[in-house]
């Protein structure tokens, strides 16, 4: 196991870890000089990472889904950790363990899996249940549905994601056709199922997450289509009329012509699927901005593209950390002596002390006492 991990990085040390590269940029400084700027990552979460020095002997050292061993100073940025890297080395696959750089759900895939076919099983409609088993029997099929994201970065992006989302989705399902009679679950079932199945190759989930050319070229709908229509092949006595309305399902998900679907949904069936895969993928959505939060301050985390908002870390609203303790007031000086309204007069002569019997001296302090008139004047 991997130490630290992302989340347990602490500002002003310095560390040695090992990272995933997400993303490598190479920048030009105002004085001309390169400098790389970096995302790396581990299943905790990602760390923005500048290396500005001695870049010319690691430019071409390792590239964006390598893994690297860094050493740098944790800093914080714009209420963010930020590390400034001063060495970077690629590491050996035999040094790698996935399990370490990989988000993934924290349910079992297999569980998963088991609790999908069993919802399979539970359909009425013999098309559309015969139709499911064949797609999902397929050995290729089945191992990229278990183990697909449901996204690069918007939502449930780790690792049996999809899988996860889809079986959200079916709770949605069952609670909202009991809500509404004019729905059909079974319809409705088959949609949730199908609806994001093109993204097991859109994606590329081996190292990173990324696009893969077909993903990029295509798209997870008309890559879902042409699934679709292959596995139908084993199926001619499937009804049109039922294969239009499947088709329709996958093709109107995304709701509006401008979020890229091809058409808008037009039945009910259509349009709940839509609005439950919309709600899923939000929540889904917030709740991971709250929890993989970098910043370090405030109880809002940075703005989120995706959901057009930053998101309020309500917990940490609601119970906030306590305040650090005051520090400790300097101990109190001793009170300065009183200062006397006038400085005494200076201890007398004895010769001028009162009672000395001297004439003389009598005479002389009397003398001495201004704005008295002496005698004889």
């Amino acid at each position: 196991m991997k130490s630290p991990y992302v989340t347990e990085l602490e500002p002003n040390k310095v560390v040695t870890a090992n990272f995933l590269v997400q993303s490598k940029e190479i920048r030009q400084k105002k004085s001309g000089e390169f400098y790389l700027s970096l995302m790396l990552g581990d299943r905790t979460g990602d760390l923005d990472a500048k290396m500005w020095d001695n870049v010319s002997d690691v430019l071409d050292a390792f590239d964006r889904d390598d893994f690297v061993q860094v050493k740098g100073m944790i800093q914080i940025f714009h209420n963010r950790p930020q590390m400034t890297i001063h060495k970077v080395r690629l590491m050996a696959e035999s040094e790698v363990d996935y399990t370490d750089y990989f988000p993934a759900s924290k349910r079992d895939p297999n569980e998963m899996w088991r609790e999908l076919r069993g919802l399979i099983a539970g359909i009425g409609n013999p098309h559309l249940q015969g139709l499911l088993n064949t797609i999902l029997d397929d050995p290729e099929i089945a191992r990229r549905y278990r183990r697909a994201p449901a996204a690069k970065q918007i939502h449930h992006a780790f690792l049996g994601g999809l899988l996860e989302h889809v079986l959200s989705l079916c709770g949605l399902a069952r609670v909202t056709a009991a809500h509404y009679p004019i729905i059909d679950l079974d319809l409705l079932l088959t949609g949730v199922i199908l609806h994001d199945i093109g993204k097991i190759y859109e994606l590329n989930y081996e190292r990173g997450f990324s696009y893969s050319t077909e993903g990029q070229l295509i798209g997870h709908i008309s890559i879902a289509m042409r699934m679709l229509g292959e596995k139908l092949r084993a199926h001619p006595d499937f009804p049109p009329l039922l294969r239009n309305l499947v088709e329709h399902m996958i093709l109107s998900h995304h709701g509006k012509l401008e979020f890229g679907s091809p058409k808008v949904p037009l039945f009910p069936e259509a349009l709940l699927l839509h609005y439950l895969d919309d709600m899923d993928s939000k929540m889904e959505s917030m709740r991971a901005q709250i929890d993989n939060d970098r910043q370090l301050e405030g109880c809002f985390t940075s703005y989120n593209q995706a959901l057009e908002r930053a998101s309020l870390k309500k917990e940490k609203y609601l119970h906030p950390p306590a305040p650090a303790p005051a520090p400790a007031a300097p101990a109190a000086k001793p009170p300065a002596p009183p200062v006397p309204d006038r400085v005494p007069a200076q201890t007398a002569h004895p010769l001028f002390s009162s009672g000395s019997g001297s004439f003389f001296g009598d005479k002389l302090k009397q003398a001495l006492k201004p704005g008295e008139p002496r005698q004889g004047s």
